[in-house]
């Protein structure tokens, strides 16, 4: 295929990021994620930047309405004109509602909206044995990445620690969050012939090779 043009849907832990990395190198598509928009809107103090501060300093939430135009504002620049793919958004039916006219009114449209699925347990395994470095950030996992030395960064002898997000009873607080909120969208998009399910259990490896042939290319 050519330009590519697609929305990750799929739990937390699901390997989504992973993923949508090794679609980027394949296609030359722009990676566009929430927290990139974000972190740019604050950063640049643009009129949409600083309306979303004013939601961010008080702990909450930005709005539908407004990460709809910041997703708008970063899809309309040169980079994506090649291709993009959008992961962390939508994440409610009203922001797909509002992503559909969006991307009608700057002449383009999704070709897939690929969700990774894996079931609760393995999501649990994969988040809750992450293990950080406090000195150098290095990532670990205690089953898939073992350390020489427990508790011990491998590269800089650091102490690790695990995150807050990776507790196991903030992991099934996200994953509630999910079925409630984002999990409606496959059906959204089941509805407009644009969903594909690619199972992701199994190693990065296998998972991506699914990944490809659901799109019809070819790993390399």
């Amino acid at each position: 295929m050519g330009v590519l043009r697609v929305v990750f849907l799929g739990p937390p832990g699901a390997g989504k990021g992973t993923q949508a990395k090794f679609l980027e190198q394949k296609f030359g598509a722009c990676l566009v994620g929430t927290g990139e928009i974000l972190r740019k809107a604050v950063r640049e103090r643009s009129p949409l930047g600083r309306k979303a501060v004013q939601y961010l300093d008080r702990g909450d939430l930005v709005p539908d309405h407004v990460m709809v135009k910041l997703v708008a504002e970063r899809l309309r620049a040169r980079d994506c004109q090649s291709g993009f793919i959008l992961d962390g958004f939508p994440r409610t039916i009203a922001q797909a509602d509002g992503l559909e006219p969006m991307l009608k009114d700057i002449g383009l449209a999704l070709d897939s909206a690929l969700c990774i699925q894996a079931p609760n347990e393995v999501i649990i395994q994969r988040l809750s044995g992450r293990r950080t470095c406090k000195v150098c950030g290095s990532l670990y996992h205690v089953v898939f990445d073992p350390l020489a030395r427990a508790g011990k960064c491998d590269r800089c002898g650091g102490e690790l620690y695990q995150r807050e997000d990776d507790r196991e009873e903030m992991i099934a607080a996200r994953l509630r969050v999910y079925e409630s909120q984002t999990a409606p969208l496959k059906e959204y998009y089941c509805r407009r012939g644009l969903l594909k399910e690619i199972d992701g259990v199994g190693n990065v490896e296998e998972v991506r090779n699914r990944v490809f042939r659901a799109l019809g290319a070819v790993a390399t």
